[in-house]
């Protein structure tokens, strides 16, 4: 990882030398890379803690209610053998209820965070159903809501600045970004292996760049044109190390060159559930 951050350290000052960049503002611009950087990662360890605590889940849940099995047979045979031991009995009916009420709580609040996914995924299927299937592509993966867009709708070849025709499919997801405001948003800008060709001003030298300045282009249109909240988004590129698919063929890579529109929920209360009882 620090090797990564050194080479795309180096790749903004050569950028920062090509384009003319006064030194102050090339101090200012890597700053605030290595702030984007950090936030990249701590945004990615976020999305790895609550995929692996969704996974835990199911194993949870299915040993509380093996515990409730084995609680409900310790009562039966209370009562079967006729024993007085009120208090054990009272002890293990309470214990039972206790697990049942855990179970219940649970069970709703996954099922109101499946709910809610599935809304905003539906919402945006119906926004979004006019359009080419192979431009757009809507996901539920684990909690987390996809939103992959191909580079054809949104810029020209080579280009970071998005296309006039794209605003109008960026505003229908701004409207639902805006009317879900607990989640938080990342853009993530993807291309094929095809080499970057160079432009004329040099500003870009590669598909790292690109692919991030293609995030940031759609990052900055949802703020400024948009209204969509600068602090719930974090912008980033992959260059071409996270394909779709086998970069093969034209049509492959043609699916590889995609940005997409990450809709992560915030699980306070769900989390917060889960950690008072291993507590």
């Amino acid at each position: 990882m620090k090797i990564v951050k050194l080479m795309l350290l180096s790749s903004i000052g050569l950028i920062a030398t090509s384009c003319g960049v006064s030194k102050k503002q090339f101090e200012q611009t890597k700053a605030d890379y290595e702030s984007c950087l950090q936030r990249n990662v701590d945004k990615d360890r976020t999305i790895a803690t609550l995929q692996e605590r969704n996974n835990s889940l199911d194993q949870q849940m299915d040993l509380i209610r093996k515990q409730n099995e084995v609680l409900q047979q310790s009562l039966a045979d209370c009562m079967a053998n006729g024993k007085s031991g009120s208090i054990n009995i009272e002890k293990l009916i309470g214990q039972i209820k206790e697990s049942n009420d855990y179970i219940k709580r649970l069970t709703e609040a996954r099922a109101k965070n499946d709910s809610l996914n599935l809304a905003l995924s539906n919402k945006l299927k119906r926004s979004l159903d006019n359009l080419n299937d192979s431009d757009v592509d809507v996901q539920v993966q684990k909690g987390v809501v996809f939103i992959s867009l191909s580079d054809k709708m949104l810029y020209k070849s080579g280009s970071y600045e998005v296309l006039p025709s794209a605003e109008n499919v960026l505003d229908k997801v701004a409207k639902i970004i805006n009317d879900y405001k607990d989640y938080d948003i990342q853009v993530q800008g993807y291309t094929d292996t095809d080499p970057f060709r160079s432009s004329a001003s040099g500003c870009i030298r590669d598909n790292w760049d690109l692919s991030a300045m293609r995030a940031t282009s759609i990052v900055k249109l949802l703020q400024s044109k948009f209204g969509v909240d600068p602090a719930r988004m974090l912008a980033g590129g992959h260059g071409q190390y996270q394909p779709k698919v086998s970069n093969d063929t034209p049509a492959n890579k043609a699916i590889n060159r995609r940005t997409e529109i990450v809709i992560l929920p915030k699980l306070d209360q769900f989390m917060q559930l889960m950690d008072q009882k291993m507590k």
